[in-house]
């Protein structure tokens, strides 16, 4: 699969990020790429909840993944929105933080939404309370396209490898992690956790990320990456915006897993004995 990547600096109007991805994504199909990536939050960034509140939809009135579908369809290419910010119609008034897989009729093939939320107190002075906004998903997800199973997550799953021992449990061979990570966070783990997830699951890594200053005044750390099965970084986009392009072999999946069969050899781990 000749995979693109989108490294982008989401701003606060969903309008202008439709116009946007349409763009790239008969850029991506122009270049001969089978499936885009594109980031976490790829519809709209925004800290101020009363300024964001009125570009908010639900899933199927939302402009930016109407927009993704028709240019899906139009060009033929695949593909995983990371995820956008989405109203529910539930009365807790909690959005969804929501991936889709979109297949090249512009039909979803499979919806994610994140389950492990980033309630945090950055040594920076940085707070962060996604459970105050978002309801939390229940599922782990994969779905199959025409180059393999992948298996989807969002940003701070990275952070919680059961997840992607139970996508690799179930098949998967790719693994995509849109992100928005935080500047001290990305300096400090990105990397090394994206490896580390590629090599525990024999699985290529595909993590399309946001870099830069947003208008909203935060700051992310960018290096949408692509790592192989090996933990071999082939793509690292570092701070530059735009198209980034890696080709994934699902025989380099076979490789590593018989170099190394770590799935055949994992175990169950029951209760664990305190010895006293």
């Amino acid at each position: 699969m000749r995979a693109a990547l989108f490294q982008s600096c989401t701003g606060i109007d969903p309008t202008e990020s439709a116009s946007t991805l349409r763009e790239v994504i008969s850029a991506a199909a122009a270049d001969g790429a089978e499936m885009l990536f594109t980031p976490e939050m790829s519809g709209m960034l925004d800290r101020n909840r009363e300024r964001g509140a009125p570009h908010l939809a639900i899933e199927a009135e939302d402009p930016v993944l109407l927009a993704v579908r028709e240019s899906a369809a139009k060009t033929g290419i695949w593909v995983h929105l990371g995820s956008l910010a989405l109203k529910s119609d539930k009365s807790d008034g909690l959005l969804f933080n929501r991936g889709f897989v979109i297949d090249g009729t512009g039909e979803i093939r499979a919806r994610y939404d994140k389950i492990h939320l980033f309630d945090v107190n950055l040594p920076t002075g940085e707070t962060w309370r996604e459970s105050t906004s978002y309801a939390p998903g229940e599922r782990a997800i994969a779905v199959d396209t025409p180059w393999g199973r992948l298996g989807l997550s969002i940003c701070y799953d990275l952070r919680f490898p059961d997840l992607f021992r139970a996508l690799s449990d179930a098949g998967a061979t790719m693994l995509s992690i849109p992100a928005a990570f935080t500047v001290p966070t990305g300096r400090a783990h990105w990397h090394v956790m994206m490896r580390a997830r590629a090599i525990e699951a024999g699985c290529w890594v595909i993590a399309a990320a946001q870099g830069g200053t947003h208008e909203d005044g935060r700051a992310t750390f960018g290096h949408s990456l692509v790592v192989d099965p090996w933990g071999e970084v082939v793509l690292d986009m570092g701070e530059r915006n735009g198209l980034a392009y890696a080709e994934i072999s699902l025989e380099r999946v076979s490789e590593v897993r018989a170099r190394i069969p770590v799935l055949d050899h994992r175990r169950a781990i029951g209760e664990v004995e305190i010895a006293r």
